[in-house]
């Protein structure tokens, strides 16, 4: 009987497409292994998003066959779509599968296996990024707190600096009517307890395959709050562009429900000049309406943000407007990036190009904000009770850790009976690393 390993990189979209194709597998009778273990078939699904993501791929590669010297190790993901002869390359790969192929990788993989011409050379079976035009749905599993649920796929926008529309391909998605079935499937595996809804541009759902918009991401919200399973207890969205946060989704939350008090809404600069050369769909004004508008219908409401720094063109003076717009947003924390040069995008040929020693420390007075603002929404909150789904791992300490339904991390004295389970804790105090440690008070009801 074959095995099977995947070793995925990049966004939690990655993940739930891990897992399914993983489930495929299974499907078919292989077996699957971890990474570490070694196995017949490696499959590394990868980003492209940054250049650490494309040499980490070259890592792994070289690790599955430190581990299994025999094994057919085989590339997808977004690296695979965008630079596929280059990966063949790669001393060790056997197979690179595009966007269009991945999903029939079960297939592929075992052609691969029964073909004596895949020894001599990799195999390289891409299509253009027009041919990836269906919507799969995924998610994943194996994980007793939460699964990512992708509900769609693609991007239509321009986003001068980013790749993933041509690794990707058109913004589309399933169904309403599709997502709650797969919600049901979750729920009836007693998979998770919190379903986290992913996508490239996951406020864009409702197009199919040919463009047309038939739902909106705002209904979609509306009905896994009312009609889902009760054995999902939250739901989180996982990234949401602020020119689609509408007052109806951000009212969805506010309603206390089901879903949690918690968005993270990519901003990238605080600079409109910035905004501008970027191509995004809105600049800081509508950015900062959208941010007092959750905060005033959810006043603890943890915001996360995206910010790239060190963009082609960006002036100390407009780093200066970044840092001064985001210290005075309400925000919770920030994910921030150096920029980095992707072949084939406009921004790429931009002029200006800001030295990589200005992009670090530009990106480290930012991370340092980003502490700050952390634990001073964790501080405001201690001597509270919050509800915390636990998670399995026990950290350094001998602590359960997991999140509160507004993204605080808080950790536990150990106690099996709480893993995977939500339970009221009472917030005590911050460690130096801005972990909040709590105490138990009461068991969540579930009824």
């Amino acid at each position: 009987m074959n095995s099977i390993a995947f070793y995925t990189l990049g966004c939690k979209l990655n993940f739930s497409e891990s897992s399914a194709l993983a489930r495929s597998f299974e499907a078919r009778g292989w077996t699957r292994r971890e990474f570490h273990e070694g196995a017949d078939v490696v499959v590394v699904n990868t980003c492209s998003v940054t250049d650490h993501a494309d040499r980490k791929c070259k890592k792994v590669v070289q690790e599955a066959r430190r581990r299994n010297a025999a094994a057919r190790v085989v590339i997808v993901g977004c690296y695979a779509q965008l630079k596929p002869h280059e990966i063949a390359t790669i001393p060790g790969v056997s197979a690179v599968f595009g966007a269009a192929e991945k999903f029939e990788l079960a297939r592929h993989v075992e052609e691969l296996m029964t073909n004596p011409a895949a020894e001599a050379a990799p195999l390289v079976l891409t299509s253009a990024i027009d041919h990836a035009n269906t919507f799969v749905p995924a998610y994943s599993a194996g994980d007793r707190t939460r699964t990512f649920l992708k509900v769609q796929d693609g991007c239509d926008y321009s986003c001068t600096f980013c790749t993933i529309p041509l690794a990707r391909g058109r913004s589309r998605s399933g169904d309403i009517a599709g997502v709650l079935a797969q919600v049901e499937e979750i729920a009836a595996s007693g998979a998770a307890q919190e379903i986290v809804l992913t996508g490239v541009n996951l406020g864009d759902f409702g197009l199919d395959a040919d463009g047309r918009r038939r739902e909106t991401f705002s209904q979609l919200a509306r009905r896994l709050a009312a009609e889902a399973p009760t054995a999902i207890r939250r739901f989180r969205i996982s990234s949401i562009e602020p020119n689609l946060l509408t007052d109806e989704v951000i009212d969805v939350v506010a309603a206390g429900e089901r879903f949690m008090p918690h968005f993270h809404i990519p901003l990238q600069s605080g600079s409109d000049k910035t905004l501008k050369a970027m191509r995004r769909r809105y600049l800081t004004r509508l950015y900062a309406e959208r941010i007092a508008r959750i905060k005033k219908l959810v006043p603890q409401c943890g915001i996360g943000v995206d910010v790239i720094v060190g963009f082609p063109g960006e002036t100390d003076a407009d780093f200066r407007q970044t840092y001064e717009f985001l210290a005075g947003l309400p925000v919770t924390y920030l994910h921030v990036f150096p920029y980095s040069e992707r072949a084939n995008t406009p921004a790429a040929t931009l002029p200006g190009r800001v030295p990589e020693r200005i992009r670090s420390e530009r990106t480290e007075q930012l991370r340092q904000l980003s502490e700050r603002k952390r634990r001073a929404f964790a501080e405001a909150q201690l001597g509270t009770t919050a509800r915390v789904l636990f998670e399995a791992e026990v950290n350094k300490d001998g602590q359960l850790e997991g999140y509160t339904e507004n993204y605080i991390r808080v950790a536990v004295p150990y106690d099996p009976l709480l893993v995977g389970e939500i339970r009221e804790v009472t917030l005590r105090e911050l460690t130096p690393s801005g972990l909040a440690l709590g105490e138990e008070a009461v068991q969540y009801a579930t009824h």
